[in-house]
């Protein structure tokens, strides 16, 4: 009984440590998420910055052509003679300033907006790379824990094989099918009359029979293998 109480405590330990390293790829995947979602935030604010200096020169180049036309403009109109050539002169020269205002704001308005992405960017971009050596960082930690798990799960399992043959095969063969069955745990600790794993009571007659510990007997309750938790035979646990 001793051994296969061993036994149960190897697989409860493999199973803890199973979940923990489960739980070490899943850390990773979060954290290439979070890298991922910072450089491609970056990656939009950079295109953004790119589209707007490409607008802000598209509006300087417009502002100059303007200018150039408004000076030929204005030449022109010095050499004029009839009053009708004149105005319209005057109107086309009216028309490129509201058009060259339309554009100035337009290039105002671009540069803010650039100025604003910039310094969003720059911090953005120092974000990312605080993020970057801190994926780095925990990247390095969770593959170490890992390599530790491996380590404490190949000593466990050589133990769970020790203990394993050195209980009855008719006995394991059926620990292993309750364990399969019943979550993973096919021997439980009865104390003070209550199985500690379905925490239902033993009745009286049976707990009588347990303490005598003369033969081997079930919880009428989950059906698991049980002990009397309080033996100080089963005290000391012989799996560490």
């Amino acid at each position: 009984m001793k051994n296969l109480i061993a036994l149960q405590d190897c697989d409860i330990r493999m199973r803890d440590l199973q979940i923990k390293k489960e739980d070490g790829p899943k850390k990773l995947q979060r954290l290439k998420e979070q890298l991922a979602a910072v450089e491609d935030q970056l990656e939009e604010e950079a295109n953004r910055l790119e589209t707007y200096t490409h607008d802000r020169r598209q509006a300087e180049q417009e502002i100059e052509e303007i200018e150039n036309r408004l000076k030929k403009a204005e030449i022109k109109l010095s050499n004029i003679k009839s009053n009708k050539e004149y105005e319209a002169a005057l109107k086309e020269i009216d028309d490129l300033k509201r058009e060259k205002l339309v554009w100035e704001d337009k290039a105002i308005d671009i540069l803010e907006k650039v100025e604003a992405l910039e310094a969003k960017y720059a911090t953005n971009r120092e974000k990312g790379e605080e993020t970057k050596q801190q994926f780095e960082l925990d990247h390095n930690e969770i593959l170490k824990r890992l390599k530790a798990l491996n380590r404490e799960l190949n000593k466990i399992k050589k133990k769970r094989m020790q203990f394993s043959q050195a209980v009855d095969p008719d006995l394991l063969k059926r620990y292993d099918s309750l364990r399969a069955r019943k979550g993973g745990i096919g021997i439980s600790a009865v104390i003070k009359g209550v199985c500690q794993t379905c925490h239902l009571g033993i009745p009286p007659q049976e707990f009588n029979e347990l303490l005598r510990g003369d033969k081997l007997m079930a919880c009428p309750n989950c059906t698991r293998i049980i002990y009397w938790g309080d033996d100080e035979r089963y005290q000391n646990n012989v799996s560490e």
